[in-house]
């Protein structure tokens, strides 16, 4: 029997509180994404139910065919890779996506949600460590994506997101965080025209100190959700 998500969601709460006031921050400045990879339809809506707000999911496909199962109450985020033959499934689906990493990108998601007649907010994945496993602009793409981001009418591009390199330390992943809070710092400078001011980092392991770094959307899944299925249950 799993355990209840109401407790764990007030227990995530808590931390995100005190590691804003730690930083000298509002603690309603930071959003929890309660990323339900893999999860169960029911256990999702048991969330919602206890309050939670914004539900992330690494993949389209199961989020295509999960949303309809949870009902109706949350904001849906795609924390995960987007391939550019989705952008227009995820257009449709999310109301806002964390892994937008070329201009290409960027125009086919602005494309697909005009099509549907939606407004989607939308992040730049920064890759600062080069780690082949993982996808995200370098550092010198970014700026062309803010530019094409001014020319976009449906996607809006609010700021960026890291997965920094795992490490079971969460002390490790402050300087990547630190890093990226510099980078959106200079976009705002560069892009004034641009509403700069998301920065989606912090997980399970390590959100407290992403919170402590400026981070806006913190990314929880283990800690509320509970250990993960290999497969994701009606």
């Amino acid at each position: 029997m799993a355990a209840p998500i109401a407790p764990r969601l007030a227990e995530i709460r808590g931390r995100i509180e005190a590691a804003a006031l730690r930083a000298g921050r509002a603690p309603g400045s930071v959003r929890l994404v309660g990323v339900s990879k893999t999860m169960p339809a029911a256990r999702v809506r048991e969330a919602i139910d206890a309050g939670l707000a914004d539900v992330g999911e690494n993949k389209v496909q199961e989020a295509r065919d999960k949303a309809p199962l949870v009902g109706p109450g949350a904001r849906w985020h795609l924390v995960g890779h987007l391939q550019g033959n989705k952008a227009n499934l995820a257009a449709r689906l999310f109301d806002v996506v964390h892994s937008v990493d070329s201009v290409a990108l960027l125009k086919r998601l602005d494309a697909g949600a005009a099509a549907a007649g939606r407004r989607i907010d939308a992040l730049v994945q920064v890759d600062l460590a080069g780690e082949a496993t993982k996808s995200g602009a370098e550092p010198g793409e970014i700026d062309a994506i803010m530019t094409a981001a001014a020319g976009c009418a449906a996607a809006r591009v609010r700021g960026l997101m890291i997965l920094p390199p795992y490490d079971p330390d969460p002390e490790k992943a402050r300087p990547w965080f630190r890093r990226l809070r510099e980078i959106l710092a200079g976009c705002r400078e560069r892009h004034p025209g641009l509403d700069l001011s998301e920065l989606s980092m912090g997980m399970t392991e390590d959100f407290e100190v992403a919170i402590e770094e400026g981070a806006t959307l913190v990314r929880v899944g283990r800690a509320l959700f509970g250990e993960r299925t290999r497969e994701a249950p009606a």
